[in-house]
């Protein structure tokens, strides 16, 4: 592969049902924004670390992270719809992480992956969120988050983020289930 490098992310899919919620949520409440673009179902996820630009004969390395990472999840994840909140270019659901289980398998994900030397950590806390609107000015809207119930994901994937004109199309490399 020489130097070939490939921009990389970790995150946790969403279940069917709870991707279908969002899109009618976003058609709904966030449609009407000026100069802004919703997240297409395909790109809805929970991301548990970005790598960015990664050397692509390092990707077998992020997956076994991944699957350490994921086989310490001890009980089910459940997440709620918080908040809509908006920060300088996108638009968000914050999610309640019951018990902070998204929360021990991210900071756990981050921290074998800075081993490795393949990880940046932010310097803000992980903060379990969706994003569901892209802008350049900020819309300004304040739609009532949509009700998700409990959101359970079964399992995480690693995704290869390929930029394209209209915007990053994510391409699931592999997955893995949580707690096993």
């Amino acid at each position: 592969m020489g130097d070939e490098r490939v921009r990389l992310f970790c995150a946790l899919p969403l279940p069917t049902d709870v991707v279908e919620n969002v899109v009618r949520w976003q058609e709904e409440e966030l449609s009407d924004a000026a100069g802004a673009r919703l997240m297409g179902p395909e790109n809805l996820h929970i991301t548990l670390a970005f790598l960015g630009s990664t050397p692509a004969d390092r990707v077998d390395e992020v997956v076994g992270s991944l699957s350490e990472a994921a086989r310490g999840v001890e009980e089910q994840i459940v997440l709620r719809a918080g908040e809509y909140r908006e920060t300088r270019s996108v638009g968000m659901l914050t999610l309640e992480d019951e018990g902070g289980r998204a929360a021990g398998l991210a900071v756990g994900l981050q921290a074998r992956l800075e081993t490795l030397g393949l990880y940046r950590p932010d310097k803000r806390p992980w903060l379990a969120h969706l994003t569901v609107l892209r802008f350049r000015a900020r819309p300004r809207l304040g739609p009532v988050p949509p009700d998700l119930g409990g959101v359970s994901p079964s399992e995480a994937a690693l995704y290869h983020s390929v930029l394209r004109p209209g915007g990053a199309q994510y391409v699931m490399v592999e997955s893995v289930v949580l707690g096993g």
